[in-house]
């Protein structure tokens, strides 16, 4: 069992796992081996935290945390010094146009910019829309040709509502954008935000008439590599998929896995043709096939998948692991994480060969971020 502490500091080096919950944030932290870890929390007890966010660029590293309640709402939260202290509950810097009509429900995710634009951040809320702030966060405006799409009044929301969930920045092109919602399928921008294209050919949408239409699929996650952008892979509501020309197209890779359902992906951190995803059953029963606990593996960019069993149970383990509680870190060997809906925590030392339980009994999670403090 992890030691319980508050406001733990981190040392460069390190490795923090930033775990949402139903119930409140914990942060996990361990040296570089990863063999013992210390936790602290909950922060914002009894609030939801869908998204989290170490930011490793400027003069320190900030800690970002997305908390709210059905009741009071969303608000996005800053700690300088790894969750001792937290920006104020009452500041809310992410509001919609007053003449748009909208009002933030969630944040789904909080993406750093790139390492070329330190101040810039960007953020995927619900109601589907794309926020950024260019002042290092203590502003935020939602992108004029996002907020605007003539699609939106035709985006529906899924199961856990019209969120935008994933954005991936072109890391060499700064006027190139991905971003993925549910429901509404991937779009792409070119030119900075100004416009955005649905960028869906080949994903099916299983649950329309229509099964490829322009857009209104149900993605679930994106994710690629720094060192190879344009190559994409995507987990649907029904299919994983492929693309090698930042989403003009998608090719089948569900190739010996036992449902292409499922929420959560995640990139390898060193190596571009290596991604790890949970399969759940079915949309019907959102739980492990046959009641093992297994997270699947390509070594091949899709190719073909193995499962990763060592050290989780693969007996009446009826289990889900949802769209962002799946990452990996940048230490070496590659630590690999995921938390379920019934409070566990796993996380493995070597790529997902061997998997060990950091943590027992959290409150349902809903987010998992690994980051290496620098």
């Amino acid at each position: 069992m992890p030691q319980t502490t508050t406001g733990v500091p981190a040392d460069s080096g390190d490795v923090v796992l930033m775990v949402g919950t139903t119930k409140g944030a914990f942060l996990f932290h361990s040296g570089s081996d990863r063999a013992s870890w210390k936790t602290d929390g909950p922060h914002f007890p009894g609030e939801e935290v869908y998204a989290m966010a170490l930011d490793r660029r400027g003069a320190g590293p900030v800690l970002w945390a997305a908390a709210g309640n059905p009741f009071w709402g969303c608000t996005l939260r800053r700690s300088d010094d790894f969750g001792a202290t937290w920006s104020g509950k009452d500041e809310r810097p992410v509001k919609f146009p007053e003449e748009s009509g909208l009002s933030l429900s969630r944040i789904w995710q909080i993406r750093p910019g790139r390492d070329s634009e330190p101040d810039h951040i960007l953020l995927g809320v619900e109601p589907a829309c794309l926020f950024e702030s260019r002042d290092g966060g203590d502003s935020f405006e939602a992108v004029p040709g996002f907020l605007g799409h003539e699609h939106r009044e035709r985006w529906t929301p899924g199961a856990g509502g019209l969120c935008l969930h994933t954005i991936l920045p072109d890391p060499g092109d700064p006027a190139r954008t991905v971003v993925a919602l549910s429901t509404g399928g991937v779009y792409r921008s070119d030119d900075g935000g100004e416009t955005w294209r649905p960028r869906n050919q080949g994903v099916r949408a299983e649950f329309l008439p229509d099964k490829h239409p322009e857009f209104g699929q149900c993605v679930h996650k994106v994710v690629h590599h720094p060192s190879r952008p344009g190559r994409l892979f995507l987990q649907n509501h029904w299919g994983l998929y492929r693309s090698d020309d930042w989403g003009d197209s998608w090719q089948d890779i569900a190739n010996g896995v036992p449902s292409d359902f499922g929420f959560a992906m995640a990139m390898h951190a060193h190596d571009p043709d290596t991604v790890f995803i949970v399969p759940l059953e079915a949309d019907t029963f959102r739980c492990t096939p046959e009641a093992k606990l297994r997270v699947y593996r390509t070594r091949d960019a899709g190719d073909s998948w193995e499962p990763l069993t060592e050290g989780l149970p693969q007996e009446d383990a009826y289990e889900t692991v949802l769209r962002d509680a799946l990452d990996t870190d940048q230490a070496t060997g590659c630590g690999v994480y995921f938390g379920t809906r019934s409070g566990r925590l796993y996380g493995s030392r070597d790529g997902g060969d061997h998997w060990t339980a950091i943590h027992e009994g959290l409150p349902p999670v809903v987010c998992v971020k690994a980051a290496l403090v620098p």
